[in-house]
């Protein structure tokens, strides 16, 4: 795997954080417009100058919903993981090894939490030094040696580095927007068949049109997202053999990770990928669909590119 230095991912990725910004507004613009095509023959008003009209309002809503997610995720993640403050005197080594490697790499010391879990699986979240923090379950704890857990709090501190975090929360509040509309439509739609049942035909046909369109929208915005999220895997796992010098600690702590990833408290498919492994893959590891939208690459490449190094 070609090397890319930790400057560059950085820029990369503030680079696609704008990217993502300018695409996933103009997606939901042109997912509007389609569905106000598809719906013509049942609205009073002329579609186009409709079109033209609500823009500034799904600029706004938009806007709004995004500012909302943004500032609030961090509380959103906890409640959705059950994550609580991990102060330093209820764990002085797993502090002490945060904070060495903080102090090692000249950064900001992130925030830490732990998970009431026997599971093994970590995550980083938040958008700025104020918001940074490291996610550890008590199993991860409690089951790995100073090495392993060393390696996976590198790997999580790569990701608050590189800005990764930042890059995968705009890409998830903005999929969240897709699936809403997805899921509102085909409401309005069931309503509107169930009240004019003479009808029904149109009205299917429509409702069929429709989930058409916004699934062509939000299968675009998951692989705009999916496309850059396993990079970061590989390059979260480098950057953590570089902080560390120790690539099989990180590869003998993924394989344990892999016998039981699966955080019982996690049901979003959206925060699961936030975790060093996705719970989510190890359902139907082989399955095709699996593959294509995996938020992470087969842990078992993972562990074999580390040893490469050993």
């Amino acid at each position: 795997m070609k090397y890319v230095g930790i400057d560059t991912q950085i820029r990369r990725n503030n680079f696609y954080s704008v990217l993502l910004l300018l695409t996933f507004p103009a997606l939901l613009l042109a997912l509007s417009y389609f569905i106000l095509l598809i719906l013509k023959n049942k609205l009073p008003f002329e579609h186009n100058s409709f079109f033209l009209k609500i823009i500034p309002v799904i600029i706004g809503v938009v806007l709004v919903w995004f500012l909302i997610a943004w500032f609030s995720h961090s509380a959103l993640i906890r409640m959705a993981t059950g994550s609580r403050p991990l102060n330093r005197m209820e764990n002085k080594r797993v502090y002490n090894l945060v904070e060495n490697l903080c102090i090692a790499q000249g950064m900001p010391m992130p925030k830490v939490y732990i998970i009431d879990d026997e599971s093994l699986n970590a995550f980083a979240s938040g958008i700025d030094e104020r918001t940074f923090a490291v996610s550890l379950s008590r199993g991860i704890i409690e089951k790995l040696n100073d090495e392993e857990l060393e390696g996976v709090i590198a790997h999580e501190l790569t990701h608050i580095r590189n800005r990764d975090v930042r890059l995968l929360i705009i890409s998830i509040i903005f999929v969240g927007i897709f699936a809403f509309i997805a899921e509102y439509a085909f409401r309005y739609l069931n309503l509107a068949d169930a009240k004019d049942s003479k009808d029904s035909k149109s009205n299917l046909a429509i409702m069929l049109a429709i989930i058409a369109v916004t699934a062509i929208a939000y299968l675009l915005s998951v692989l705009l997202r999916f496309g850059i999220s396993r990079r970061r895997e590989y390059m979260a796992d480098a950057g953590a053999s570089e902080m560390t010098k120790k690539p099989y600690a990180l590869a003998s702590a993924l394989r344990k990770i892999s016998s039981d990833p699966n955080i019982e408290a996690v049901k979003s498919r959206d925060v699961a990928q936030l975790f060093i492994e996705n719970p989510g893959l190890s359902s139907h590891p082989a399955s095709f669909l699996n593959k294509l939208f995996a938020t992470h690459p087969p842990i078992e490449k993972r562990i074999s590119l580390l040893e490469q190094f050993v």
